[in-house]
């Protein structure tokens, strides 16, 4: 840590499980009797766009009751201590949820999207949108409980773009199941991973492409890559002698390793 000068920090769903996220993944991770991949689809959202907005929303609004947790504060920290010192850290997250920012990191890079930013179907245009609820017509919709049955709300009254003369259907501005990553978040990650001494791998399966692949790309440099997470991934032993495995949860880990 001393005579890194660039580290890129790459978190997964650990990070926010720790805060009590929903991630959606493995037994019990369903929404109403749907899992994740059911629903974050192009398919499911022009099959029904009220559903997957139901979905969305409730993620939305479940983040009002969710903070920071000693990691994402850890990573903050660590960036304004070091930009004093010119020394560059910045974090590549797979999460969506925002909390690395609510947390004071600067230097994110969001491969899979936002919750809290829409996209036009029509005119293409990104928004960030904070709106709680994002329409009126979700207002108290969206209820986890596997009993409850959608709304079948109409499409002309769920979240609407605002730009003039468009009026076109929003969808959350997030990477779905069978879409590629967008090209120019990509460029910024890989622009990233090639310039950093100090690649830290933290609370993320390591399962999901490409950025299972940037940990073991790294160390294929001859750089150092730090893991922080509960057990070992697919990346642990792509790593070589460039790897370093802490056990244990990422609020507890991590900290004490980015400690002054």
């Amino acid at each position: 840590f001393k005579k890194s000068k660039h580290l890129v920090i790459l978190t997964g769903a650990g990070v926010s499980a720790e805060s009590g996220v929903p991630t959606f993944r493995g037994a019990g991770g369903f929404w109403r009797t749907y899992q994740a991949q059911d629903l974050a689809s192009p398919y499911a959202f022009e099959n029904n766009p009220s559903l997957v907005w139901e979905f969305y929303h409730y993620r939305r609004e479940v983040m009002g009751s969710k903070h920071p947790n000693p990691a994402h504060l850890a990573i903050a920290e660590c960036e304004e201590r070091w930009n004093k010192e010119n020394r560059r850290v910045v974090v590549i997250t797979q999460n969506i949820d925002e909390l690395h920012r609510r947390a004071g990191s600067k230097n994110i890079i969001e491969l899979h999207g936002s919750l809290f930013k829409t996209r036009c179907t029509n005119c293409g245009i990104v928004k960030p949108n904070f709106d709680s609820p994002i329409c009126s017509a979700l207002e108290g919709k969206g209820a986890p409980d596997p009993d409850a049955g959608g709304s079948d709300i109409p499409v002309e009254s769920l979240p609407r773009c605002s730009v003039p003369n468009c009026g076109g259907l929003l969808r959350p501005h997030v990477v779905w199941f069978g879409e590629g990553l967008d090209g120019h978040v990509l460029d910024s990650a890989d622009q990233e991973l090639e310039n950093c001494d100090l690649c830290l791998v933290v609370g993320t399966s390591s399962v999901v492409y490409p950025a299972a692949m940037f940990a073991p790309m790294v160390a294929q440099r001859g750089v150092p890559v730090a893991e922080f997470n509960l057990e070992t991934t697919p990346a642990t032993d792509q790593l070589g002698g460039h790897g370093f495995f802490f056990s244990g949860p990422c609020g507890s880990t991590l900290p004490e390793a980015l400690a002054p």
